[in-house]
């Protein structure tokens, strides 16, 4: 037990869990914020939580190159620390938006299928011309089968793929590296 201990405890794991742990908050956060101004805090509205990702990512990566690196941080660094502070945050925050939607307050995610259900039969005239009637029929009546617990894994997934560019460009405005060791001074 100890060696597991030993091995979360390095600043490269234990900084971005940490990072990522608020992230999740702050996203639960803003999903309750909407939530009580009368948005269906699920869906569209919901996407602009990727920027407390990426703010609390480039807050990572500052914090540990100042505090941690001296100054210094490399490129593989710093993408460990983005890819784990949004996959923690996205986790953290799929959770606590699951446990909402099954204890708190059901009818969020009901409101939530009705909305993607309207939505697509508004775009049915689009959609079908593109991937056919049966495919629509497929794909409507799929969201209407969709469970609460598939938010968790929802959450994770758009987080990654909305986060890749950020991540890389943070990585790289962050990036800090000693090139001393390869200049031949006495």
């Amino acid at each position: 037990m100890k060696s597991i201990i030993a091995y979360f405890n390095k600043p490269i794991l234990k900084l971005p869990l940490l990072f990522g742990l608020v992230t999740g908050v702050l996203v639960f956060i803003f999903f309750l914020g909407l939530y009580l101004i009368g948005i269906v805090p699920l869906g569209n509205n919901k996407v602009l939580d990727i920027g407390i990702h990426i703010i609390m990512i480039a807050g990572a990566c500052w914090y540990y190159r100042k505090k941690v690196g001296n100054g210094f941080l490399h490129l593989w660094e710093a993408l460990t620390i983005g890819y784990v502070v949004n996959t923690i945050g996205a986790l953290v925050g799929g959770w606590l938006i699951y446990f909402f939607i099954t204890y708190a307050d059901p009818s969020v995610f009901t409101d939530y299928l009705a909305q993607m259900k309207v939505l697509m039969l508004d775009g049915k005239k689009e959609l079908v011309k593109n991937i056919g009637e049966a495919e629509f029929l497929k794909m409507y009546n799929g969201v209407g089968s969709m469970q609460r617990s598939e938010i968790i894994m929802d959450e994770v997934s758009k987080k990654t793929l909305m986060a890749i560019i950020p991540i890389l460009v943070i990585s790289l405005i962050f990036r800090k590296q000693d090139y001393g060791v390869f200049q031949n001074k006495p």
